[in-house]
């Protein structure tokens, strides 16, 4: 894509090309601190932190590491909702030169198990709640030390610490003497899974750096030290961890963590109380937010909203539209993957948006579209293909993972299995994971396609498509649809509607109506977990 089309639609102020320091993620806070240090740095349940205070602690919990053996290039896990202490162990780790490697709180103890063994997880921080089941599995893995926090258990194993007693314990540890540079790992974060066994992509410190770099140009709308940033994104997911936390640590803001974001009134009242004016989160969250009853009833005000990207899928018009109009800011969709922690493409925040697209390449991000039959040729504007992508944020690698490394990294080019067409200005479509596609008697069918038809009928909430295979052999196309409160509907009902719309091979064969879909964490729907239902429900 020798023309960059993309480049006459970005918003004024926003360069083709920026300048990224080399520098690692700590020298990333610790120009915070200089520039902001007295200023608040977090906000959570009610107590604040500047950045010279989650700077002393982060040296305090990077002392303790240090003390205990850590060696640079260890893993620590932090299995944490989001919360001052997430930040403050997250810096801690980097600065002892460790490697974050954070897991989701919701994990069952087999997949810690299984997680913590790959990734040879040296030190875990963890809630008190699970400290027990930890404790049980901890002999089959490298975990030598445990960091328990809230901790009121009445004795803890002499290799543990509460949280409170190690911050106390290091009080007046100073400055880390230890060389972190920019091509060291900061992160290992494993990739979500949805669409097979999950790999662990390593970030580099400069990976990270270069995409804060970039969204710190993109939105315009923003002025360093004067914003507030609503984290109800989850931070142990790449996602709310660098376009949540990183970013703000690079604009100044202040950082309102959200330990729960499905609690809409402590997410809201900290949005209206704080008065937040950066939002990244993702559709279901904002459709949430759009209809909830003391929302319409004008309970909370959230005027001061101005700057939202939308990421992990799909998002609506209508959401879109409707959360605008409430706020009166700029929600946008962006689009990422761990592999790029965590974006490569984003809507401008100002200008132009186009209904269904993921918007531009973000400056110093390179594109292709390859044809997803032979890999070799680039697809012509308007032709759906593979992305490929080449840029500063594109990960070091897999973990332990050659063979899957050596075919997503080609000559620099990562392979993002989405498949994606560029109109002839630029902005780019998602038309389906390359692994999603149905195919019916010969044809290829996405399901993001039919899924966005499903989504224009009034009574329809949520809907998620996948292929089946029928005992013939042959695929089909399956909905699983989520109404309205209130709503009913049929099959037949909706067989009707998509004809309106689609060609009929494209048509599902089967509705099966839910109160719900199963979603990560981060709002994306898993098909194949609704497709391994269904195999099961026919046994």
């Amino acid at each position: 894509m020798k023309n960059k089309p993309w480049f006459a639609h970005y918003d004024e102020g926003v360069p083709r090309e920026i300048s990224i320091p080399r520098i690692s993620l700590v020298d990333l806070y610790h120009e915070a601190v200089l520039k902001f240090g007295d200023s608040t740095c977090t906000i959570c349940d009610s107590e604040a932190f500047s950045y010279r205070q989650i700077d002393d602690f982060s040296n305090r919990f990077a002392s303790y590491l240090l003390d205990k053996g850590l060696q640079k290039g260890d893993r620590v896990g932090i299995s944490l909702p989001n919360s001052t202490s997430f930040v403050i162990a997250y810096y801690g780790i980097l600065k002892a030169g460790g490697v974050v490697m954070a897991l989701n709180p919701a994990y069952r103890i087999p997949e810690i198990d299984r997680l913590s063994a790959e990734s040879e997880i040296k030190f875990l921080v963890l809630p008190e709640t699970v400290y027990g089941e930890i404790k049980s599995i901890q002999r089959n893995t490298q975990i030598e030390k445990l960091v328990v926090v809230g901790s009121r258990l009445p004795g803890l194993s002499a290799d543990d610490i509460a949280w409170e007693q190690l911050i106390k314990a290091y009080a007046g540890a100073g400055p880390i003497d230890v060389q972190v540079s920019p091509d060291d790992p900061a992160i290992f974060q494993y990739s979500g899974g949805t669409t097979g066994t999950p790999k662990c992509a390593i970030g580099l410190h400069r990976n990270l750096v270069a995409n804060v770099y970039q969204f710190n140009q993109w939105l315009v709308n923003t002025e360093p030290g004067k914003e507030t940033v609503l984290v109800a994104i989850p931070i142990y997911h790449v996602y709310g961890m660098v376009l949540g936390m990183n970013l703000a640590i690079k604009m100044g803001a202040r950082m309102v963590l959200i330990p729960d974001a499905r609690d809409l009134d402590v997410l809201l009242k900290a949005a209206e109380e704080h008065h937040a004016t950066v939002f990244p989160g993702v559709p279901n969250l904002y459709a949430a937010i759009n209809h909830y009853p003391p929302v319409l009833e004008g309970k909370y005000d959230l005027s001061s909203i101005k700057a939202c990207i939308s990421g992990s899928a799909t998002l609506p018009l209508k959401v879109k539209q409707e959360f605008e109009a409430l706020t009166h800011g700029h929600l946008v969709e962006g689009y990422g993957l761990s592999e790029a922690p965590t974006a490569t493409h984003c809507n401008p925040v100002l200008g132009e948006n186009r209904d269904g697209s993921i918007g531009l390449p973000l400056p110093n991000v390179d594109c292709r579209i390859v044809d997803i039959e032979t890999g070799e040729r680039e697809c012509e504007i308007g032709e759906a293909g593979e992305l490929w992508v080449k840029g500063p944020q594109v990960m070091a690698g897999y973990h332990q993972r050659p063979e899957e490394t050596t075919y997503a990294l080609v000559s620099g080019w990562l392979r993002t299995g989405d498949v994606v067409r560029m109109d002839a200005d630029g902005y780019f479509y998602i038309v389906d994971r390359k692994k999603d596609v149905i195919k019916v008697g010969g044809f290829q069918v996405w399901p993001n396609e039919i899924e966005a038809v499903l989504f224009q009928h009034p009574k329809i909430r949520e809907a998620a498509v996948a292929g089946i295979t029928e005992t013939d052999g042959s695929e089909v196309p399956k909905a699983w649809v989520v109404l309205h409160e209130g709503q009913s509907a049929t099959a037949e009902e909706l067989v009707s509607f998509c004809d309106r719309f689609l060609t009929r091979y494209k048509i599902p064969r089967y509705f099966e109506f839910r109160e719900s879909l199963p979603r990560t964490r981060v709002g994306k729907v898993l098909r194949r977990e609704l497709v391994a239902e269904h195999y099961r429900s026919m046994t």
